[in-house]
């Protein structure tokens, strides 16, 4: 496929950890509720499932941030859940309840029937998405694509949807470990050919959400979590050089297991806000770039406290390649944007200053 040549490369020079005028900077769910555009055009959408499943939909929210802000990276619009649907465990979103599945994985003959999706046919409206924002995008920055992680996934369809204290699947670990293992096992062969296909679609960037790892006890995440996103980072074909799409990893709760993530292979780790980011660089000795990691309510806070905390994050990576500026984790949808944008200009210039 021909795109447009990329006019800002700043967020893909900082994952190769290659020099650049300033910080890159990008939001995790920069496209979202707290957005009125993006409101309005949900409502337009009539569901949730129905904005993201139409790719010209899809494509109008992810751009919205972009004309608002002066981002850095775009975030294709979608849903980390919609690998298990495609697997056919039915995904639904209850009214104040969030996602649901009408067909759990609760036995090993439930696990047995599963199977890798066709990317094409049962995920075609995601590829289709793809290629639409690139296009789109005209090149004014990159595209990430994203999947949830193998562990991250298993906890919804275990567990049916969100939980407040995972013990189906926790249970599962302790009770009948194999039957994990073989539900982990599929889901990874599903999560690395979802990924492959959004990079074949124009995807320039991939990034893995481990939102759960950090549930988990050291032993059995290096187990049930660590272990599938390192396959990942080893099978993922990401081309070479300056073809390369780099792969960010990122995890809730992983600032114990840094060292372990950074030898896996992947180009970046993103950190949410519980580690310093000058303590993560010393711990994994530059062999990864990071990304992170203001704490995502800093944004409820005065325009110039967040322009100290900016400051305060930047100042603790230090000088030197190698870092995307994110929050910690998500934007929430009562944050005001007029906050968001005092971060993004704050991020490049003082990034800019220090230089």
């Amino acid at each position: 496929m021909n795109f447009a040549p990329l006019k800002n490369d700043r967020f893909l020079r900082a994952l190769r950890r290659q020099p650049v005028d300033a910080t890159p900077v990008w939001i995790m769910r920069q496209a979202g509720r707290y957005l009125p555009e993006y409101r309005a055009t949900r409502a337009r959408a009539g569901s949730f499932l129905a904005l993201a499943k139409t790719p010209e939909l899809a494509c109008e929210v992810t751009l919205q941030p972009l004309d608002r802000f002066d981002l850095d990276a775009a975030i294709l619009f979608s849903d980390i859940l919609t690998v298990p649907d495609a697997m056919g465990l039915g995904l639904y979103f209850a009214d104040g309840e969030g996602p649901k599945f009408e067909r759990p994985i609760r036995s090993e003959a439930d696990v047995n029937r599963l199977a890798v999706p066709d990317m094409a046919s049962e995920l075609g409206y995601v590829m289709d998405a793809v290629t639409l924002i690139r296009r789109e995008l005209q090149g004014r920055v990159p595209l990430i694509g994203f999947s949830g992680s193998p562990w991250t996934l298993a906890c919804y369809m275990v567990e049916g949807g969100g939980s407040e204290n995972f013990s189906r699947i926790k249970a599962m670990a302790l009770n009948s470990p194999q039957v994990l293992h073989k539900l982990l096992a599929v889901t990874t062969d599903a999560v690395i050919a979802y990924l492959a296909a959004q990079r074949a679609a124009g995807a320039q960037a991939l990034q893995v959400f481990d939102t759960w790892g950090g549930v988990l006890s050291p032993r059995l995440y290096r187990e049930f979590s660590l272990h599938y996103m390192a396959r990942i980072a080893a099978e993922l074909d990401r081309g070479t050089d300056e073809q390369n799409t780099p792969l960010i990893l990122f995890g809730k709760g992983n600032a114990a297991y840094l060292e372990a993530l950074a030898a896996t292979g992947t180009e970046a780790v993103g950190v949410d806000w519980l580690v310093d980011l000058g303590e993560a660089r010393a711990r994994t000795r530059g062999c990864v770039a990071l990304q992170g990691n203001l704490d995502p309510v800093t944004l409820y806070a005065e325009p110039e406290t967040i322009r100290t905390e900016v400051a305060a994050t930047l100042d603790s990576y230090g000088h030197g390649p190698g870092h995307v500026f994110n929050l910690g984790h998500g934007v929430s949808p009562d944050m005001n944007p007029d906050h968001v944008r005092v971060l993004v200009d704050a991020v490049h210039e003082y990034s800019s200053n220090k230089i």
